[in-house]
């Protein structure tokens, strides 16, 4: 399996990083995408990558945290997007949930963000919360059909995935889909395309069942794919497991 969207930097994880990853390895994930929130969490990704040979990095700047952006930030992300580790360009995106940053603010620097992802031809891993609209619209207007993407820790209605498939994004699932009030989210992810479907954990957030109540970690997006290849009765877990591995690999050419 690989863990598409995880945040190995955060402190939660300092005190025992590596168990955590080697516990990862021995349920079977293969490898990891560790995500830039702002600059010193990408920067704190790159590193990673660079630390251990399966790990993998994005950069960006996560709609939260777009208020900090300085002079400077994107031509260090352009600099550290010349890393061969560094796979995407996220999470970022639209959060009119919390508004810890302006609308506004958000949807320039989500314009931004998607015209410099274009420019370094890396895919966007993108983050929506009540805010559909906006988000197809930016992603429509700024061309992110041609360099694709993912709608990370998918938790929409069926025409945002309708929509974000025609833009020819895949839809990434987590432990959200365990949760006992997800019957609709489970009911798309049985509707997508199996080659459209990616697993992640959204770790140290989002910790699916029976682990609820944990902090969460890599080796748990082992009931991600779980509950999705329950989904599918006609595959195994071993299928899900090889069919979402293989849409990760494509989406951010990974070998």
């Amino acid at each position: 399996m690989i863990d598409t969207h995880t945040h190995l930097d955060d402190a939660r994880y300092n005190e025992d990083r590596e168990a955590v990853i080697t516990h990862a390895q021995e349920t079977g994930v293969e490898a990891f995408v560790t995500i830039g929130c702002d600059l010193p969490t990408s920067q704190a990704a790159v590193a990673l990558s660079e630390r251990y040979p399966f790990v993998y990095a994005s950069v960006g700047v996560h709609p939260h945290e777009v208020k900090h952006v300085r002079d400077g930030w994107y031509d260090e992300f352009r600099r550290l997007a010349k890393n061969k580790n560094v796979v995407a360009y996220g999470e970022i995106g639209l959060d009119y949930h919390y508004n810890h940053s302006s609308p506004k603010e958000q949807r320039d620097r989500f314009r931004e963000q998607v015209q410099l992802a274009r420019e370094i031809a890396l895919p966007v891993i993108i983050h929506t919360r009540e805010a559909q609209e906006d988000t197809l619209a930016i992603l429509k207007e700024e061309r992110a059909s041609e360099v694709g993407g993912v709608f990370h820790c998918f938790s929409g209605d069926s025409r945002l995935a309708k929509e974000a498939l025609e833009l020819g994004f895949y839809l990434s699932f987590s432990g959200i889909l365990t949760f006992q009030n997800a019957t609709p989210l489970r009911e798309i992810a049985r509707q997508t395309p199996l080659d459209r479907v990616l697993i992640e954990t959204d770790c140290p957030y989002l910790t699916p069942v029976p682990y609820r109540g944990k902090r969460n970690e890599p080796a748990y997006v082992s009931q991600v794919a779980k509950q999705l290849a329950g989904l599918h009765p006609e595959l195994s877990l071993d299928d899900v497991q090889r069919i979402t591995t293989v849409n990760a690999k494509r989406l951010f050419k990974i070998a």
